[in-house]
């Protein structure tokens, strides 16, 4: 096993996606601060960076998705309520208030957003699957415990938005108990997972169901990670076949296995990472037939090891994005990822 980093290729995007980053945040410090005036509060001057603690839109690959927005508002604190309310494709925006009790997953249409009220509301016992269906946005939930499925799945869809989340089962019970956190599968595209807190959890995130669907998934799989907080959890950090992962800008900690895995010939960009711990924080190898591909660049690795076989040549996203530098990641993440921040 070789332990080495890769170094990143010359990358055009870099110098100008430090200064978005830098605009990006004096405007949210500025919104913030005029905010606070016009309601009569003070104004606290925090730093740049605890400013853009949250992005107030879909970006990286879900850029664009709408989801529910100009169409009907419904709060729902059932299982009956909730699968009847984000069934369809009109525009729909629907609440969850409360933690809402369910077997196996409801069912997401497409045009439809579906939002924690307050920090505590969610699902337990099951999650949400969105199937054949685009322009979804899952935000602000808390799901736990899902069992002997997905707290999220996101099958045979496109453009669909998962941010500020709280995901998490235990590992008290064996691995195969629970399925994964959010797993991206059957051919699905231009996926955003941000700023969610994945923890107490085995298998998490699966990009690509099967070393056998290389025909549904080749050209698509198309993900982006960035600003989410791994904490003990054993591997698939994510796990990517087939697809184009930008994994940017999160923190791992107490991690058991593996983190960052690419396989089966996928390309993943490792940008800007925080890593904690004495475990594989990326790999290509293992568990498929065919070595994946993996650029690595300005990680903070932490101590822990890699084994990258093949660096590829996915080595600038193709969008603007706010990064995070890898030194401030663990503070940044922290404090912005989960429920209760927007």
């Amino acid at each position: 096993m070789t332990s080495r980093a890769i170094g990143h290729p010359t990358h055009p995007l870099d110098e100008g996606i430090v200064m978005i980053a830098t605009l990006r945040r004096r405007r949210l410090l500025a919104g913030a601060i005029g905010t606070a005036l016009l309601a009569g509060l003070p104004a606290t001057l925090g730093s740049p960076a605890q400013a853009a603690t949250y992005e107030a839109s879909p970006f990286g690959y879900a850029a664009g998705t709408t989801g529910g927005s100009g169409g009907t508002t419904t709060t729902v604190n059932t299982a009956a309520g909730l699968t009847t309310a984000v069934k369809g494709t009109g525009a729909k925006t629907v609440y969850i208030s409360g933690v809402i009790s369910l077997s196996g997953q409801i069912d997401v249409g497409s045009n439809t957003s579906v939002i924690g009220v307050g920090a505590g509301s969610g699902l337990t016992g099951g999650g949400l699957r969105v199937k054949a269906s685009t322009n979804v946005i899952i935000r602000n939930l808390n799901i736990s415990k899902a069992v002997g499925t997905d707290a999220i799945t996101v099958q045979a869809s496109t453009k669909v938005w998962i941010d500020h989340n709280d995901l998490s089962s235990d590992r008290s019970h064996g691995k195969d108990y629970y399925d994964g956190l959010l797993d991206i599968t059957h051919g699905s595209d231009y996926v955003t997972a941000s700023w969610n807190y994945f923890h107490d959890h085995y298998k998490v995130s699966l990009v690509g169901h099967s070393d056998k669907n290389a025909a549904e998934d080749t050209g698509k799989l198309h993900v982006t990670y960035g600003h989410n907080r791994f904490n003990n959890v054993n591997s698939r950090l994510p796990s990517v076949r087939f697809g184009t992962a930008h994994v940017y800008s999160n923190y791992y900690q107490n991690v058991s296995d593996s983190a960052v895995h690419s396989r089966m010939g996928a390309q993943v960009l490792v940008e800007r990472n925080a890593f904690a711990g004495s475990f594989e924080s990326v790999t290509t190898t293992g568990d498929s037939p065919t070595d994946g591909y993996a650029n690595l660049y300005r990680n903070d690795l932490g101590g822990t090891t890699t084994d990258v076989t093949r660096t590829g040549t996915f080595t600038t996203a193709p969008y603007t994005y706010d990064p995070t530098g890898a030194g401030d990641v663990a503070s940044v993440v922290t404090a912005g990822a989960g429920t209760g921040r927007i």
